[in-house]
């Protein structure tokens, strides 16, 4: 069975994004709330619904839920752009859209806290979701809403959705 590889290595980070330090993902996951970077990338069709990746159940943290569209670390030694072009290409196998930056904010969960940097893009093209995920689609934003709340989307997912909402960013 395929799962996360927990001596992968990220950087660790301030809150303004200056590598500090390194550790492993287990080390990042471990409850310990070491500051790491990720991307996300919302991906949006020309008629305005979202993409959701189903994440699969091997992973370590919220398996089965849907969530962004793309969502990965940054490696060690990589910058964010390098890890936005690596992430969308390896879960979804997109090599031509225009990302648009949104925010940079902390999440923090239970388990892990994480330097997220959010993006959006619109596109009509072909996605062809790779084993990294459970497959995904388009939502409307009705759907998307009448999801929240019910343990069908990632947390981080709906926290992010209500905060980018707010700044009108969607």
């Amino acid at each position: 069975m395929k799962k996360d590889n927990s001596e992968e290595m990220l950087p660790l980070v301030d809150e303004e994004g200056n590598v500090i330090g390194s550790a492993t993902r287990g080390e990042c996951h471990s409850g310990k709330k070491l500051l790491h970077p990720v991307v996300h990338l919302h991906v949006f069709n020309s008629k305005g619904e979202l993409y959701l990746q189903k994440r699969p159940e091997w992973k370590d943290i919220q398996p089965g839920r849907w969530d962004t569209a793309v969502g990965g670390h940054i490696d060690y030694g990589e910058n964010v752009q390098q890890a936005l072009l690596r992430e969308v290409r390896e879960e979804l196998g997109i090599t031509d859209f225009q990302p648009e930056f949104l925010i940079r904010y902390v999440f923090e969960s239970e388990r892990d806290m994480e330097l997220v940097n959010v993006f959006r893009t619109t596109y009509d093209g072909k996605i062809s979701p790779t084993d990294e995920l459970d497959g995904g689609h388009f939502w409307t934003m009705e759907e998307i809403n009448e999801a929240i709340g019910k343990g069908i989307l990632t947390p981080n997912f709906e926290q992010e959705f209500e905060r980018i909402r707010e700044f009108r960013k969607f």
